[in-house]
């Protein structure tokens, strides 16, 4: 199995050597990375790439490492007990499998993304240390251990907002993905609009890494949100010169609304527009 990319993905040389060398030590994959740079996404194309079935945990502050093992519902088997129920006899029926038990006893060796790690507790990385080491685990209701047939490939994303155990981190193979450049970015945009002038998009990245760099800046700008911004200005019909014209003293980027998500930011960008025609007066 060797990631080479794929033709809706841009990977860079390092991301693919990232992926190939943690398939190869069989150890799970920790992406970090700015949000919005294609670590989830990442998962998807790696399972298109190998042709191999895609199994999503999506972590939550509420997220326990148990659920992803199994659940067990006693309330449940005993009220149906209670009634009489003929099923309360099978604890079996009472154990919601969770996606590290699907990922063990899948068919075929699967991807299993563990997206966003770091919303949990600062204990969860921990508590499936020996599992994800080990890959197997107790189940102690039926008395039975569930043991991976072939190791699923582990891809575990995270937004950088707490730090990781070192116990776990010894354990992963690391990569971070850095902010695609201006050339990276050109080729990402041309996945996703092919077709698209490249005049529409030389302005558009020159105006985007413009706001990346804006010093005060509380959240930059993405690359989703600069797919989304694309978007807009192509399903408005907007003229280019909109973008090529564009004077800074006058107002902040059309469309503004897909680039800046606070009212910080907002406000930001309308004092230096401000600042710029006080200064062109």
């Amino acid at each position: 199995m060797k990631f080479d990319g794929t033709s809706s993905y841009i990977a860079t040389d390092d991301l693919k050597i990232a992926v190939n060398a943690a398939v190869t030590l069989e150890r799970p994959l920790l992406i970090k990375g700015e949000p919005g740079t294609g670590k989830t996404v990442l998962a998807e194309q790696v399972a298109e790439s190998l042709g191999v079935p895609l199994l999503e945990w999506h972590i939550k502050s509420t997220t326990k490492a148990q659920q992803g093992l199994y659940e067990y519902d006693a309330v449940a088997r005993l009220r149906d007990s209670q009634l009489g129920e003929e099923r309360a006899r099978d604890v079996k029926n009472y154990i919601k499998r969770g996606k590290l038990w699907d990922a063990f006893t899948a068919e075929q060796r699967p991807i299993l993304l563990i997206d966003e790690i770091d919303k949990a507790d600062i204990e969860f990385p921990n508590d499936l240390l020996q599992e994800l080491d080990r890959m197997e685990f107790y189940v102690y209701e039926t008395n039975e251990t569930i043991k991976a047939a072939v190791r699923p490939i582990v891809i575990i994303t995270s937004n950088n907002e707490k730090e990781l155990p070192d116990a776990f981190l010894r354990r992963c193979f690391f990569h971070y993905i850095k902010f695609p450049d201006a050339e990276t970015m050109d080729q990402i945009v041309g996945v996703h609009f092919p077709g698209i002038k490249k005049r529409i998009v030389s302005d558009a990245l020159k105006i985007f890494y413009e706001m990346r760099e804006v010093p005060g800046l509380k959240k930059k700008p993405s690359t989703s949100e600069l797919l989304d911004w694309l978007k807009l200005i192509l399903a408005e019909d907007l003229p280019e010169e909109i973008l090529t014209e564009r004077d800074p003293r006058k107002a902040i980027p059309p469309l503004h609304g897909a680039l800046l998500k606070n009212e910080q930011d907002v406000h930001l960008f309308e004092r230096l527009a401000f600042l710029a025609r006080r200064e062109g007066v």
